[in-house]
């Protein structure tokens, strides 16, 4: 019976994108979903907080939804969940530190009494449903406790890698079991699905430990100067090397930003994060302190609109002001789209008289991602007879693809996917076969996809030309024009030094409106479109921009 089965891999986000992971795997009566993750807006979509993946089909199918299962905690793999259980309240299994950050989500949201939170360590299979086995194999990235997964099932194993690396030298716990990746291979691989966010680049990634290093250059170099360094709140192994370091150099830490304090409580509560006594201190705190005695570790590393670091480079910070003499280090790499406002932070930055160290300047910062060979190794180990590749724009998953053809499996054994399409696994085949709905939903402040294509292209228009409301009062009676119309404009121009166009566009409405009501077309949505047609069309003739008309009508 399982021979004739198929194993539906349907991924809703992480593919031909940065962010928003998520895959629903499908046997059987059985779906489980691997990670829930978030990604951030892009520019052209104005207000909005962040995107999560579309899961209609899920809730479709939701008596058939048993699990999810992450493979470490960050916000590309885990920031969707609360939003997700308020549609599937299912059970999640994580590791103790993803589980950890998943808690807190969980607590500001009011889910963590009503959610089934299960802890796992590597080595630990678990039964899902009645036809999966989920296997929880230890790798290395950015953050401790971050899982590759093998999904067994009655036709066979697929190899999911997470977000991985090879580090020898890992900052805690132990490298990459690459035995167990070997031991699969051995044993029979149906397919791998391993990410290519750093397949471009060749060679293998530094280890994190060699960043403690430049820290400790940093920190001797600059004895007499206060140390300010940003860092991504869930860089754990990161924090821990600058709290090392600032020890070492008799310096005490504060943490900045909300995210910073949350992720670093937790991951000294379970033990992530070893911190000498009486190194922390709070932010209230470092007024007491020269800056010679002080580290802050903060976020805003991607400059964030709303970041800590943000708020320090333009002198919004309440407790943290930028000094001449300051030594910021930003220790991460921009994720694409983020260059331009980590750019102007970098440049208020050096108008305050701080020497900024970012990463064209100093080796303060390694991937978390497995580069070419690495990607080689993983292939080499599991041998797998289909290749997915995963988590990355589309020339990551083609050039992952080309290696993977360069490593012996044929290009028809090869499946570049997208989301939405379900590709569908079977003992002597793989091929896309049909769609799901999918896409994007929109998180606007505490809307969830009420924010729609809609409502963005008018958010934009109105940023792009602005809007003229057109204000008139008419007679019930006769149709007659009793008050106005006045002409108001927001984000078009200044009206003041544009009186005669604003009379222009008033004359423009008033001969519209009457020459409506003298046809006997007396209903208000003739009146209105008539109205916004006409003073549309003047103000591009005369301007050659289009700002949103919106006429506003009363009768009396």
């Amino acid at each position: 019976m399982a021979k004739n089965q198929k194993l539906k891999i349907i991924p809703l986000g992480g593919l031909n994108e940065i962010g928003k992971n998520m895959t629903a795997f499908e046997f059987g009566g059985d779906i489980i979903v691997l990670d829930c993750g978030l990604a951030f807006p892009d520019d052209d979509m104005p207000g909005i907080d962040m995107v999560i993946p579309d899961i209609s089909y899920l809730i479709k199918n939701q008596s058939k939804v048993k699990a999810i299962v992450l493979t470490h905690g960050h916000e590309d793999h885990i920031g969707a969940i609360p939003y997700f259980l308020k549609e599937l309240n299912i059970p999640i299994f994580g590791s103790r530190l993803t589980m950890g950050l998943v808690e807190l989500k969980l607590k500001e949201h009011n889910l963590l009494s009503k959610t089934k939170l299960h802890r796992v360590r590597a080595g630990d299979i678990v039964k899902i449903g009645s036809g999966f086995r989920v296997e929880f194999i230890r790798t290395n990235h950015s953050i401790p406790d971050a899982m590759a997964l093998a999904i067994h099932t009655p036709i066979g194993t697929v190899v999911h890698t997470g977000d991985f690396k090879v580090d020898c030298t890992p900052i805690e716990g132990q490298m990459i079991d690459l035995a167990k990746f070997g031991d699969l291979g051995k044993q029979g691989v149906l397919a791998l699905m391993s990410e290519s966010t750093n397949v471009e680049r060749p060679g293998y990634t530094m280890s994190e430990s060699t960043v403690g290093n430049s820290f400790d250059d940093l920190f001797r170099n600059h004895g007499d100067q206060r140390i300010i360094v940003a860092t991504f709140a869930s860089n754990v192994h990161r924090v821990q090397q600058i709290i090392n370091s600032a020890y070492r150099f008799g310096r005490k830490v504060a943490f900045s930003g909300r995210s910073m304090e949350s992720v670093a409580e937790v991951a000294m509560l379970l033990g992530y994060m070893t911190v000498p006594e009486n190194v922390i201190i709070s932010i209230d705190e470092i007024k007491k302190y020269r800056p010679n005695q002080l580290v802050i570790i903060t976020t805003g590393s991607q400059g964030e609109a709303m970041s800590a670091l943000t708020r320090m480079a333009f002198s919004d910070h309440k407790k943290v002001e930028i000094n001449r003499g300051d030594l910021v280090i930003i220790s991460a790499t921009p994720i694409p789209g983020n260059e331009k406002p980590i750019s102007n932070v970098i440049n208020e930055l050096f108008k305050k008289g701080a020497e900024v160290v970012y990463r064209s300047l100093e080796n303060i910062h390694v991937s978390g991602h497995a580069c070419q060979e690495e990607l080689k190794i993983i292939l080499s180990l599991t041998k797998p007879k289909y290749f997915i590749p995963v988590h990355g724009e589309f020339r990551h998953l083609r050039q992952h693809a080309l290696l993977a053809e360069k490593m012996g499996i044929p290009s028809k054994n090869i499946i570049v996917g997208d989301v939405g399409k379900v590709i569908e696994l079977g003992p002597n085949s793989c091929k896309l076969n049909g769609t799901v709905p999918s896409g994007i939903v929109l998180v606007d402040g505490l809307g969830v996809g009420d924010v729609g294509n809609i409502v963005l292209r008018d958010r934009k228009h109105l940023a792009e030309d602005g809007i003229i409301v057109v204000v008139v009062t008419m007679s019930k009676k006769d149709g007659s024009i009793l008050s106005g119309p006045d002409v108001i404009s927001r984000g078009f121009v200044y009206v003041r030094e544009s009186e005669d166009l604003m009379d222009e566009a008033k004359a423009i409405a008033r001969e519209s409106l009457e020459r409506a009501v003298s046809k006997n077309h007396n209903d208000w949505a003739t009146l209105k479109n008539g109205l916004k047609s006409s003073l549309s069309d003047f103000l591009y003739t005369k301007t050659k921009r289009k700002p949103m008309v919106l006429p506003v009508i009363m009768e009396v």
